[in-house]
């Protein structure tokens, strides 16, 4: 499981950020001050690190710089977050040695798929491309969806759904915290919208006998069932 350290000082959207980390599969851990990131950082390396520009301690772009400059750290995948979006300061984050600059307000889908691109450049072999249970097989870098042998055309917005869903099997996921999970957290979608995408991936999914992968839990939300067979 890829390891992923967050360096945020705005609790909520560190929050936000480790709850779609982890729903992903990756192990997460976070803190607020850059000083302290850079001691956890002597200590034990991430796969990855997100992190924030303005930071107590110790700022986000002088702790990359050190990073840069240490022989065991100069090859550390970072994403830098900030809410400064001209082109001459992204210029100089990317200088200072980040991978990625990601400015705020962001697509939270967008930057997972940010954050797998980086791990899938710098250690491929920590980032799964494919997930796969029962007879159903998403491909990531494709975008393409089988069951059995049949293939499963998904528009992009029921892919992310399912995509979401397979990351973590039996968890059961509510209605906003899918529209986080799937749409972002910065865009207004009504919950609602969840019922009806949830419906099309269904019937894209469902022909025949197989069975429905998908389990509503009432009241609660939806989960993609772990334990669904192959045939009905």
């Amino acid at each position: 499981m890829p390891k992923v350290l967050i360096v945020e000082d705005e609790e909520p959207l560190s929050l936000l950020l480790r709850y779609n980390l982890e729903a992903e599969g990756y192990q997460v851990e976070s803190c607020i001050r850059g000083d302290e990131a850079e001691i956890r950082l002597r200590e034990s390396q991430p796969d990855l690190l997100l992190l924030d520009w303005m930071l107590p301690g110790l700022s986000g772009i002088e702790l990359c710089r050190r990073l840069r400059a240490r022989e065991d750290t100069e090859r550390l995948p970072v994403i830098m977050l900030t809410a400064r979006g001209e082109e001459a300061e992204r210029i100089r984050g990317l200088s200072t040695g980040a991978d990625d600059y990601v400015v705020k307000p962001f697509s939270v889908p967008e930057l997972m798929a940010r954050v797998r691109a980086i791990l899938r450049r710098a250690s491929p072999e920590v980032v799964s491309t494919m997930l796969r249970s029962g007879d159903i097989e998403l491909d990531r870098e494709t975008h393409r969806v089988r069951r059995n042998t049949r293939e499963v055309h998904l528009g992009p917005t029921e892919f992310r759904l399912l995509e979401f869903l397979m990351t973590s099997p039996g968890r059961v996921f509510s209605r906003e915290q899918l529209l986080d999970g799937v749409w972002g957290h910065d865009v207004y979608v009504d919950e609602r919208t969840v019922d009806v995408h949830v419906g099309r991936l269904r019937k894209a999914l469902n022909k025949g006998k197989a069975k429905d992968p998908i389990r509503t839990v009432r009241g609660a939300g939806y989960a993609f069932n772990d334990q669904f067979s192959v045939a009905g």
